[in-house]
């Protein structure tokens, strides 16, 4: 992922900006030798603070095999992401995003305790509304399902954070295209709006506007 200067998120703004729900994204290891990587979409756990991550998935993954021959993968999370067309910048098409890449290295857990780990710290995350839904190895209604699945625990190397929302044009113009987004309101144009004034208040220094 090509990351400017003008772009490159903060370690404060990709944090914040994960942690506002952001726990989906694309897992990709490298394939056997001839063929294209493997890519699997699903839920994680960022724990940015020990600068891990942990997820599962079914046993008969085919990134399992990706992973033993080859543990560096990375993680990609993008969303708030719209097209911009070329009159409302002076000609010129692009696409505004946000996107953070973690590059890991990955170890696969097996044994049922460690899986039980993952799992609880999932739920606790994803469905804390329902405390007394925990997995013990072993005891019904979870412990058995173990064999099923395989944990993955994901220590991070480097963060990219990429915002790319127009900050290189003057700050008058990158306010404008707040104007566009709302006048056209289709798909993700209000997430997009939002990215577009916070990133435009941090270069005015004035608090953005909704």
């Amino acid at each position: 992922m090509l990351i400017r200067s003008w772009d490159r998120g903060t370690g404060a703004e990709w944090r914040a900006w994960l942690a506002a729900g952001r726990d989906f994204g694309t897992l990709a290891a490298n394939g056997p030798a001839g063929s294209g990587p493997v890519l699997v979409p699903t839920h994680f756990l960022l724990d940015a603070d020990r600068g891990e991550i942990v997820l599962h998935l079914a046993a008969p993954n085919p990134l399992w095999a990706a992973v033993r021959a080859d543990p560096q993968v990375t993680l990609s999370v993008t969303d708030d992401y719209a097209f911009a067309p070329g009159h409302w910048r002076a000609g010129v098409p692009t696409s505004f995003y946000a996107s953070v890449q973690f590059a890991c290295t990955a170890e696969i857990v097996e044994d049922a305790a460690g899986k039980a780990e993952i799992l609880n710290r999932q739920l606790a995350h994803f469905q804390p509304e329902s405390p007394e839904v925990r997995v013990t190895p072993g005891q019904e209604p979870y412990g058995p399902q173990l064999s099923g699945l395989r944990g993955l625990r994901l220590t991070v190397r480097e963060v990219r954070a990429k915002f790319k929302y127009d900050d290189k044009k003057p700050v008058e113009a990158q306010a404008a295209l707040a104007d566009r987004l709302a006048e056209r309101a289709q798909g993700l144009d209000a997430a997009v709006r939002a990215q577009v004034l916070r990133r435009n208040a941090l270069r005015t220094g004035c608090p953005a506007e909704g």
